[in-house]
């Protein structure tokens, strides 16, 4: 359970129950840890923001002064960046790119492309022909390289990732790169995101594993390659949110690597490790009911606005905030039992948050605040169903004079 700050908890209650569910971002709390975050990498790596995490305008502003650029892995995204983040050195990721996107990427200026397979090599060599005929684009080809052994199955280890390139092909993509069969392109370096949910230690050993293979890829070409992207998916931990990434033994492993390798430069792309701390889901308890085995408490919302509970497979961090007096003149439905499960306003079993917690008591008009909810969940599709109201943004801000809502 994570209490939030004051000025969160104030907001909340200070909300009618239609403006509920809210979502909530503490833009002070969300600088400070950027900040910690860019103090702790080491020259030649450079922090790049996947924006896939969180594409809130207010969010990549924010982020701004404290990263390289913006990893971008949809013409959406693409758009989103260009409106909050004019001029900011950009990579477009992400797999199934549509020519459509592609093209809108090479006339916005895009510094770099990560290729995901054989064919969009082909379809961006012909579009930087007519898009960019100007300039040479820059391209790392993202290998689906092993994960080292064991290395997932240490404590909180997270899980391997499946994308890319097959690292057989590995020479014969370099060879088209390099052979003058397309001149618009320039082979940087290798891109491979490997893991998800992985800590400091781990993503070391796949940082190395990376760099170590492409360093091999490059002498085996007689190439010099000088970047190795090795993606982000460093573990934001629900079930234990107070065990937090080490930036710092991480920041310091990196030195080391980068080190030992004049020249080469190395790039991160962390998405929710940067935002997910800042924001808040914000309802209310619209009915408890009784089950033959079990209490429900129906929250005002739900999954569909804070999907990471159904996707990652866990319970959200939550916390109660009391509401009195009850209003009204009939009865007000409290958890009887020990234990309860929240959901929802959907008659679905996904349509879960928590399940099964110590929540005798809590009853309807009760807020509740869901922690850890700065990332993947904003961007769902909030209009997926009738039932659901779309959430209010709240962005408060303690050095600035003001807060910002819509």
């Amino acid at each position: 359970m994570i209490t939030p700050p004051r000025a969160v908890r104030d907001r909340i209650l200070s909300l009618s129950p239609t403006e509920l569910p809210a979502y909530v971002y503490d833009l002070a709390a969300l600088r400070a840890h950027a900040a910690s975050v860019r103090a702790a990498l080491p020259d030649r790596v450079e922090l790049y923001y996947a924006v896939q995490a969180n594409g809130e305008p207010e969010v990549l502003a924010e982020l701004g002064p404290y990263v390289d650029g913006y990893k971008v892995s949809s013409g959406i995204e693409l758009a989103h960046v260009a409106e909050a983040a004019v001029d900011r050195p950009r990579v477009f990721g992400g797999t199934e790119k549509t020519p459509t996107e592609l093209a809108d990427a090479l006339e916005r200026g895009v510094t770099r492309f990560q290729v995901e397979s054989e064919y969009e090599l082909y379809m961006l060599a012909g579009l930087a022909q007519r898009h960019a005929p100007d300039r040479r684009v820059a391209v790392l080809p993202r290998f689906d390289l092993p994960v080292p052994d064991g290395l997932l199955t240490a404590d909180g280890g997270g899980s391997a990732t499946a994308s890319g390139l097959d690292p057989a092909r590995a020479d014969t993509i370099v060879g088209l790169l390099t052979d003058g069969s397309y001149p618009n392109l320039e082979l940087r370096g290798v891109h491979a995101h490997l893991a998800n949910g992985v800590h400091a230690e781990e993503h070391l050993a796949l940082a190395e594993s990376v760099v170590a293979w492409t360093l091999e890829l490059a002498a085996r070409n007689g190439l010099r390659l000088t970047e190795v992207d090795i993606g982000g998916g460093m573990a934001v931990d629900y079930d234990r949110p107070e065990r937090r990434f080490d930036w710092h033994a991480y920041g310091e492993g990196l030195a080391r690597l980068v080190t030992a390798h004049p020249g080469l430069t190395l790039r991160i792309e962390p998405g929710r490790a940067l935002t997910a701390y800042c924001g808040w889901y914000a309802s209310e308890v619209l009915d408890v009911e009784h089950g033959s085995s079990e209490d429900f408490a129906v929250i005002r919302g739900g999954a569909v606005h804070l999907r990471t509970p159904v996707t990652g497979r866990h319970d959200q961090p939550w916390s109660v905030l009391e509401v009195e007096p009850w209003p009204y003149s009939w009865p007000r439905p409290v958890v009887r039992r020990e234990r309860a499960t929240l959901t929802g306003q959907l008659s679905t079993p996904k349509d879960v948050l928590v399940r099964d917690v110590r929540a005798q008591g809590l009853r309807a008009g009760d807020r509740v605040v869901f922690s850890l909810a700065g990332a993947y969940t904003s961007s769902a599709p909030h209009r997926a169903h009738t039932r659901y109201p779309e959430p209010g943004f709240h962005f408060l801000d303690a050095d600035a004079d003001g807060d910002r809502s819509r």
